[in-house]
């Protein structure tokens, strides 16, 4: 998307689930603001949501020379170090390209980040594998969870605050970057498809006949740019969740994700008949042209970046056609991209 929000729907007098929403099918595209969603769906469909809650996950440091600069904690690794970008601060936010193995960054509560190796191999410019304690004194590397009271979340909590790039040009809360289903601290940034949902809205929703059902995928650095695939993360689908959604598929029934989290999330517990089972760990899965979706019938979706590998996710649920032509109507309608912006239903054919 070429026009990027800039600040929270409720900052532009708007409630959250007062954004657009363009509504893509086969039989056509219609403009709505989210809270139309329940017009929309049909009673006995199924909505999986995202539960995991966003960390406070960028941090001042100092690099040899003193010099600043903005950390970005990605991913706690199984093995107690993190996945951390270097960014310059504000207001340029670029990528730190300069840093070395070895090279310690000095972090507040006289914390030290040493960066390891570079992730996902030597070759790549942007995530590093880094040491990171954060954590009490008497705690070892298997309790440092991002969700560990005490911590590295707790340290987070303390120093951080939400990830944001130079199209937010004013610090937000981290409130402002939890969705209404955020419940387990993980992600660096926020699962933004859900953030239009309230209270209100999954009421009726739920009194519509909808069913909501959840699972956990903790997300990573989400500003992928072209080329970059998105990288292992973790997640749990439970077993309720499982069968709910093989219930809406065999009474035809759509499962509608919010949000390519959710998608990739479900996609990782299915079969390839479209069966999900209950499934935790870590997904490396890449959706696209060579693995269609399975399981997931319908998206709920924000507008983001056409270069970006998220929209061969979108193809892989809806189909290249809808997709373009969803995108070339909200250009064409000036909808707004990124965490902030508008929302988009793909309900391709079942």
């Amino acid at each position: 998307m070429r026009i990027a929000a800039s600040r929270p729907a409720e900052e532009r007098g708007l409630a959250r689930d007062g954004v657009r929403m363009l509504v893509a099918t086969t039989d056509g595209l219609a403009h709505a603001t989210f809270a139309d969603l329940p017009r929309y769906l049909t009673a006995g469909d199924l909505l999986v949501v995202n539960t995991t809650a966003t960390l406070a996950a960028a941090v001042d440091g100092r690099r040899a020379g003193d010099r600043p600069v903005t950390v970005h904690f990605s991913t706690p690794l199984d093995d107690g170090t993190w996945l951390v970008e270097l960014r310059e601060p504000a207001p340029g936010h670029s990528r730190v390209r300069d840093a070395c193995p070895g090279d310690r960054v000095a972090l507040p509560e006289r914390e030290a980040l040493t960066l390891l190796s570079r992730y996902p191999d030597p070759g790549a410019d942007r995530l590093w594998t880094a040491s990171f304690a954060g954590r009490s004194p008497g705690r070892d590397a298997a309790d440092d969870r991002a969700s560990t009271p005490g911590g590295a979340g707790a340290y987070l909590a303390r120093h951080g605050r939400p990830i944001r790039y130079s199209y937010v040009p004013d610090p937000w809360p981290l409130a402002a970057y939890q969705t209404v289903f955020s419940r387990e601290p993980g992600s660096a940034e926020m699962p933004s498809a859900g953030r239009p949902f309230t209270p209100d809205l999954v009421l009726a929703l739920i009194t519509s006949g909808v069913l909501i059902a959840p699972i956990t995928l903790h997300a990573g650095l989400a500003s992928l740019e072209a080329g970059e695939l998105p990288l292992p993360e973790r997640f749990t689908v439970p077993e309720p969740t499982a069968a709910l959604v093989n219930l809406a598929r065999s009474a035809g029934r759509r499962v509608i994700a919010v949000g390519t989290t959710v998608t990739r999330a479900l996609e990782s517990a299915g079969s390839e008949g479209g069966a999900a089972r209950a499934s935790h760990g870590w997904t490396d899965l890449v959706l696209g042209a060579g693995r269609p979706a399975r399981v997931v019938t319908g998206l709920i979706t924000g507008w983001h970046d056409p270069e970006a590998s998220h929209l061969d996710l979108l193809q892989a649920v809806a189909g290249p056609a809808l997709v373009r032509a969803a995108y070339a109507e909200a250009n064409k309608a000036h909808y707004l991209g990124h965490e902030f912006g508008d929302s988009c239903l793909l309900l391709p054919a079942l």
